[in-house]
């Protein structure tokens, strides 16, 4: 992976870096101390993953984050934890705070590196990329269970509108509901849980949707019937647009 460092305080640069040179396997392009030299970065080169400060002059890692469109996988690293779950909204993939932990730290990498082998599956690895693979053993039901609040619930396949993945946990929104159903599950497990109908569209690295929910398709969104807006990823998007036939 080729990651981004971007934080105001050099000190703090040079212990990512520190902690990255000891675990291997991410490759550093770029230290940023302005988020605006970092945006321009962002645009010139390809990168698989981002290491952010929030609290910064000029720019806040936020609004960094809010300002550029197909974002890669960002990992917050601040020393203000009231923003966390800001963070979450925001689909990062973990949020460290200083200082830092270096077992803390391993474990956030260890999630970034298992989206990107999850993104980056080659066409020998699966058949259908970013769209849902499934064990052609796995036999087909309408519904799935997943486990929240300390028991197993029953959905119904056909009513989930959209799935969200934050953090460790998937969010389940359903159709005629304003409250999703919260499980501790990884996004991959998630994926492999659900049934091989075609019906789900994986459309962005933390988002699936159901093809019937779908109202309108714009250039960089889904929209769903209740209005909902879910963004299309550059990953994705190809494999949206031929399995919507657009």
């Amino acid at each position: 992976m080729k990651c981004i460092i971007i934080d105001d305080e050099p000190l703090a640069i040079d212990i990512v870096e520190s902690y990255l040179n000891q675990i291997g396997g991410v490759d550093i392009i770029a230290k940023c101390t302005n988020p605006l030299e970092a945006i321009t970065q962002l645009n010139k080169q390809h990168v698989d993953l981002v290491f952010l400060d929030i609290e910064m002059p000029n720019l806040s890692g936020i609004d960094l984050v809010k300002s550029i469109e197909n974002l890669p996988q960002f990992i917050f690293t601040t020393a203000y934890p009231q923003y966390a779950l800001d963070g979450f909204n925001l689909n990062a993939t973990d949020y460290l705070v200083k200082p830092i932990p270096f077992h803390r730290f391993i474990k956030a990498v260890a999630r970034a590196k298992e989206k990107f082998e999850l993104l980056n599956l080659k066409p020998s690895q699966t058949q259908s990329s970013p769209i849902i693979e499934q064990s052609i053993t796995k036999p087909e039901n309408d519904f799935i269970f997943v486990k929240s609040e300390y028991e197993n619930i029953k959905i119904k396949t056909d009513e989930i509108t959209y799935i969200q993945g934050l953090k460790d946990y998937i969010k389940i929104h359903l159709e005629g509901s304003n409250k999703a159903v919260i499980t501790l599950m990884s996004f991959k497990d998630m994926l492999e849980k659900l049934p091989r109908n075609n019906h789900f569209l994986r459309v962005h690295k933390s988002f699936i949707v159901n093809v019937n929910a779908i109202k309108a398709l714009q250039k960089t969104k889904i929209v769903l019937q209740n209005d909902m807006r879910i963004p299309i990823g550059e990953t994705f998007k190809k494999d949206v647009l031929e399995r919507l036939g657009v």
